[in-house]
């Protein structure tokens, strides 16, 4: 199976997620890991399952909006916080939006939001795994959620967890085929 995982990332820690559950999906072939910006029509064509992520913002996914501000937040003297290498790049609600239609390809979304109930922070993977489907993905697991610190660092056995979650996922498509 060949699996393509894409992120959306501003601090670091969707990337990371990502690349856990790269790791979980290595066991049942070729994966991939691409930032958003590089998630071209072939690489998708090229995918049996695409696994797709972002951060959690203002409830949702990310927009122009709240991209800019976390980037500034980045730039303000006293911040510990820094721009994943491809931050700049362009985001997944933009990508989504002038994604071409697929004929049934599984897939999955997730999201890393604050360590919160969901009805206080919002769930980006949910708006992913909507548009998803709206571009004909066939959703093989419900949207997940991986946690962070107010510190934004990732909440003890997340990292973990995301290479279990990829191996359920991977159970579930071969139980679908």
């Amino acid at each position: 199976m060949k699996t393509l995982v894409i992120y959306e990332s501003m601090y670091g820690n969707t990337h990371a997620i990502a690349t856990q559950i790269a790791l979980g999906c290595q066991r049942s072939g070729d994966v991939k890991v691409v930032p958003v910006g590089e998630a071209d029509a072939q690489l998708v064509d090229w995918a049996d399952l695409v696994v797709v992520g972002g951060p959690t913002h203002a409830h949702g996914m990310t927009s122009s909006a709240s991209r800019k501000s976390a980037q500034e937040v980045t730039q303000k003297p006293d911040s510990p916080l820094e721009l994943d290498p491809d931050a700049a790049g362009p985001g997944l609600r933009d990508w989504l939006r002038d994604l071409s239609q697929v004929a049934g390809t599984p897939a999955v979304a997730f999201d890393t939001r604050v360590d919160a109930p969901a009805i206080v922070t919002g769930r980006a993977s949910r708006g992913i795994a909507k548009r998803l489907r709206q571009h004909g993905f066939r959703m093989v697991a419900e949207p997940e959620s991986f946690l962070v610190t107010k510190d934004n660092q990732l909440v003890e056995g997340e990292a973990g967890r995301a290479v279990e979650w990829a191996s359920s996922v991977l159970s579930s498509v071969g139980a679908s085929r």
